[in-house]
This record gives structure tokens, sequence and C-alpha cells, in this order.
């Protein structure tokens, strides 16, 4: 089943600025070979369910391999199954009706 998720992984313990924190699951998510979008408070992530997820769990695994003592993760998940929807698709169809 493909999935598009919202995540945001925060470490606490680790000082004020989380941007290495960040850049870390990045790379985490460029290995696993998805597509994904960095925002101002998170990333979108679209794939097939299980890659998705196995990426969040290395997410965790890489921040607390950095040194984070916790974190605590925010994780919104949708699914569709009427059919095929991106990332893409969903800010395009917001666009068309932006531009009337």
């Amino acid at each position: 089943m493909k999935v598009i998720v919202d995540l945001c992984v925060v470490p606490i313990g680790v000082g004020v600025s989380v941007s290495k924190y960040v850049a870390a699951c990045q790379q985490v998510l460029k290995t696993a070979g998805l597509d994904y979008s960095l925002h101002a408070y998170g990333t979108n992530i679209e794939g097939e369910w299980d890659a998705v997820f196995e990426a969040v769990k290395a997410c965790h695994e890489t921040v607390h391999a950095l040194g984070a003592p916790r974190i605590t993760t925010t994780l919104k998940v949708g699914t569709r199954i009427d059919r095929d929807q991106s990332m893409a698709d969903k800010i395009d169809s917001v666009r068309e009706k932006l531009d009337g």
C-alpha cells in the first residue's frame, strides 16, 4: 500500500539547533530511495508503507546514534486506495484552484 506521511523528528537533550539531526534523517530518506520533500517543520515522504516506516525507524536509530538521548516524533499518515496520488498531485490540485 502506498502512503504519504508528514514526519517531524525532534531530538531532545541536544541543545537548540537540530539541523544536523534533520540533515541526517534526510540522508536516511535519500539512501532509502524514497521521494521526500523537506519543509520548515518536517518532511513529507511518499512510498510503499513498509519502506516508509522502515525509514522512519532508521531516522530514529540515526538520531540516537548521533547522541540524542530522547526523540519525540509527530507523524501524519495518509493512504488512498481509490486512485494513485503523489505529493506533487496534491500540491498541483491546490495550485490549479488558486489559479482559478
